[in-house]
C-alpha cells in the first residue's frame, strides 16, 4: 500500500469513529470556546485508549505524514499524530531521534493543549535533551506563547524521573510569576513529583519563592502535604 494511501486509510478510520455528543463534552472541558485558551478546536469525541489504539495500528506511517497528521484541525488526530512520533522516537536510532526532536519543536503551534504537550513533551524533548545542553528549554520558557511555556516546564518530567532536579528548578524560576493557570499548574506539578523524590529540594524552593508564588502554583506543588503543614504555606502566601 502506497504512503498517501495510508494516511486516507487511518483518517477515514479516525472519521468513522466520531461520536458526536461527547465531542460537545470536550470542547466544552478543553476550553474551546471564544476566547478561550483553545478556542475553535475540533474534537471527534473518541476516547484517548482508542486513540492509543489506532496509532499502533497505523504505526508504519511515514514521518512526512506523521508531521501533516500533526498539522490537523481535529483535535485527535494531532493526539494520534504525536503518540506515533513517541512509539517512533522510543524505538528508533539517534538520527530518527533528532528528526523527531526537531520536527517536534518546529510544530509547536500545532501541539497547543496541555494534554497534547503532556502526552509527549517529557518522552520526546525531556529525554533527546537529557545529557545535552538545555539552553532551548529556556528559549522556551521566555515565549509569549503559553503552550511553549508549557512545554518547557513538561519536558524536564523526564529529567525529574531520572533523579535529576535542577534543570525543573531552573525553568520553575523563570515561569515563577507566570500569569497562566495552565504554566501555574505545570510547575506546581513539577515541584510536586521532586517534592515526592526528594522533599528537600522542593521545600528549599518553596521556602525561597511560596510568598510570591501565584496561589494556583503553590497550590498543586503542596497539594500532597499534610493539611497542618498546607496551611501554613497558603495562609503566608499572597
Amino acid at each position: 500500500m502506497k504512503a498517501d494511501d495510508l494516511l486516507v486509510r487511518l483518517k477515514s478510520e479516525i472519521e468513522r469513529l466520531k461520536n458526536p455528543a461527547k465531542a460537545q463534552l470536550l470542547q466544552g472541558f478543553f476550553k474551546t470556546g471564544k476566547g478561550e485558551y483553545a478556542e475553535g478546536d475540533i474534537f471527534f469525541g473518541i476516547t484517548v485508549p482508542i486513540q492509543r489504539t489506532l496509532a499502533k495500528k497505523h504505526q508504519e506511517l511515514p514521518l512526512k505524514d506523521i508531521q501533516r497528521l500533526l498539522k490537523s484541525k481535529v483535535h485527535e488526530e494531532r493526539l494520534i499524530s504525536l503518540f506515533m512520533l513517541v512509539h517512533n522516537f522510543k524505538k528508533g536510532k539517534e538520527r530518527v531521534k533528532k528528526q523527531i526532536y526537531d520536527l517536534y519543536l518546529g510544530s509547536t503551534s500545532h501541539i497547543n493543549n496541555w494534554d497534547l504537550i503532556d502526552s509527549s513533551a517529557p518522552l520526546i524533548v525531556g529525554q533527546y535533551l537529557m545529557n545535552k545542553p538545555k539552553g532551548i528549554l529556556h528559549k522556551l520558557a521566555k515565549s509569549r506563547s503559553i503552550w511553549d511555556r508549557r512545554i518547557s516546564v513538561l519536558a524536564t518530567f523526564w529529567f525529574i524521573r531520572q533523579g535529576q532536579f535542577k534543570d525543573s528548578i531552573n525553568i520553575a524560576t523563570i515561569l515563577l510569576q507566570d500569569k497562566h493557570d495552565l504554566v501555574q499548574k505545570a510547575v506546581g506539578w513539577m515541584l510536586r513529583e521532586i517534592g515526592n523524590r526528594d522533599l528537600k529540594t522542593e521545600l528549599k524552593f518553596l521556602d525561597q519563592h511560596y510568598k510570591v508564588m501565584p496561589r494556583t502554583m503553590l497550590r498543586y506543588a503542596i497539594e500532597k502535604f499534610p493539611e497542618k503543614f498546607r496551611l501554613k504555606y497558603l495562609k503566608r502566601n499572597g
